[in-house]
Formats: C-alpha cells, sequence, structure tokens
C-alpha cells in the first residue's frame, strides 16, 4: 500500500481517536532503560507521528517534541490539536528526510512507520539529527486475533476478516545488529501484549482505518459505508452491548548512537 493512502482527512481524524496505548509504550521505556521516574530528555523527535498520539506520549519523557510525517494531513490534524502548545512542533517530511535541528535530538521515536521506510537512509539521516549517546525507539503495536475469554472472535477475525480484508504487503523483518549502520548499537529488543476496552461501535471506527480495510477502501474496492456496515453486522453477534477486552502485540527495539 503506498504511504499516500494515509494521506486523507478520513484517516487522519481516525487516527486522532485511536488507543492510546503509545503511553504504556513509554511505562515500558522508563523501565527498559533505567531512567528515573521523573526524568526528561531536553529535545524529543516523533518520526512518522500521525495524528499526533505518539508525539504526545514522547512528551511525557521530553521537555519539548518535534512531530514529522510524510502526509500533510497527518500534520495538519497534529497542528490543530497540539498547535496552541509552545512544546510541540510539527511538519511534513518523509523519515528519511527529517531536516537537521539547531538542537540535535536526545531521543527518537518511530512508532508503526518503520516498515514502509528505506532502513539505510532512515539511518543514515539519524545519524546527522540524532546526538551522541542518543537513543532511537522503534516501536509498533497491532490488533491480533485474541479477544479475552471469546474465541469467537478469533474464529471472526481469521475466517471473515481475513478473508474480506487481506493485509496488504509491507516489509516485517525484525532488525538486527547487523541490519544497523556504523555508529549505532541495538541495546534491546522487547515484546509484549497489551489490552484495551472497546464498545462495538468503538471497535468498528478503529478497524476502520486498519491498513487492511483502508487500502481496499481508498482503492474503490469497497465503499466506507459498505466496509463499515458489514464489520458492524458481522460482529454484533460477538460484542452485542457490552465492553470486550482486545489483546494487542507490541514490540520496541532500542537503539543507541555511540
Amino acid at each position: 500500500m503506498n504511504n499516500k493512502s494515509f494521506d486523507s482527512k478520513r484517516i487522519a481524524e481516525g487516527y486522532a481517536k485511536r488507543p492510546w496505548l503509545h503511553k504504556s509504550v513509554m511505562d515500558a521505556l522508563r523501565t527498559d532503560l533505567g531512567l528515573s521516574a521523573d526524568h526528561k530528555y531536553k529535545n524529543g523527535l516523533d518520526v512518522g507521528c500521525g495524528a499526533g498520539l505518539s508525539t504526545k506520549a514522547l512528551r511525557l519523557i521530553c521537555e519539548k517534541v518535534t512531530g514529522t510525517d510524510i502526509a500533510e494531513a497527518m500534520v495538519e490534524a497534529c497542528k490543530d490539536i497540539y498547535g496552541q502548545d509552545s512544546a510541540y512542533s510539527f511538519y511534513a517530511a518523509k523519515a528519511e528526510e527529517t531536516a537537521v535541528p539547531a538542537e540535535k535530538y536526545d531521543i527518537v521515536t518511530a512508532a508503526g512507520c518503520i516498515n514502509w521506510v528505506d532502513e539505510n537512509r532512515f539511518m543514515e539521516n539519524m545519524k546527522e539529527v540524532v546526538t551522541d549517546n542518543g537513543m532511537i525507539v522503534i516501536y509498533d503495536f497491532g490488533i491480533t486475533d485474541r479477544m479475552k475469554d471469546n474465541s469467537d472472535y478469533t474464529a471472526w477475525y481469521n475466517d471473515e476478516y481475513l478473508a474480506k480484508f487481506p493485509k496488504p504487503p509491507r516489509k516485517e523483518n525484525k532488525w538486527t545488529q547487523q541490519d544497523l549502520i556504523e555508529g549505532f548499537v541495538m541495546e534491546k529488543q522487547t515484546e509484549y501484549d497489551m489490552e484495551y476496552n472497546f464498545g462495538l461501535d468503538a471497535f468498528v471506527d478503529f478497524m476502520m482505518i486498519q491498513s487492511n480495510v483502508n487500502s481496499r477502501v481508498e482503492s474503490g474496492e469497497i465503499a466506507e459505508e459498505d466496509a463499515r456496515s458489514w464489520m458492524k453486522s458481522s460482529l454484533q453477534k460477538i460484542f452485542g452491548d457490552e465492553e470486550k477486552t482486545l489483546i494487542f502485540y507490541g514490540y520496541s527495539w532500542y537503539i543507541r548512537k555511540v
């Protein structure tokens, strides 16, 4: 799927309402890096910031943050939401083309975007914008076929959802030290599960901005309203009128500039 598929107001508005699981990733980061509860980096960069939820999370551990995204619609959404706070700044740029700032970044996060970038160009760019001993944190999390205490959802996900909305191709390789350019060290890699509660309508909204669905909607293969209607009717028997606990899988890679 082309990155331009994310450059729409519909997707930007949907991303702004996604579960804020990014905060849990930052909480784990403090533990993984041995940071004190009140530690603050001076200057942080959030690459592929989307509608700003990952930037908001990075702000928890930084005095000021910059968010960049290839999609102008995402950047505009961020400016609308966070533009009144001088601790935030945003601009449109490819992940591989971050501008060298006046004050280099102590920490960089890249949430859910690394599968779409040129890895070598990205790391060469990071060499120019990150301080010595600075940290790059590449992380992502996504919905799985697991719902707490409900095997019917697993069957729906694998037999119905993926049949109608197959996963679009993308790179999903796990980086190793050998994938890094000279001057960077892979310090740690972690994997984890996270939980989030959804009612039916909120879950349908969330699924409507997944790349599986978005690729078919943006290509014109299925109308947005038809996709939403199918999603809601096929999930009604699973959710009913209750909130359900969905299981997300996530990972974090900690890369140090040395």
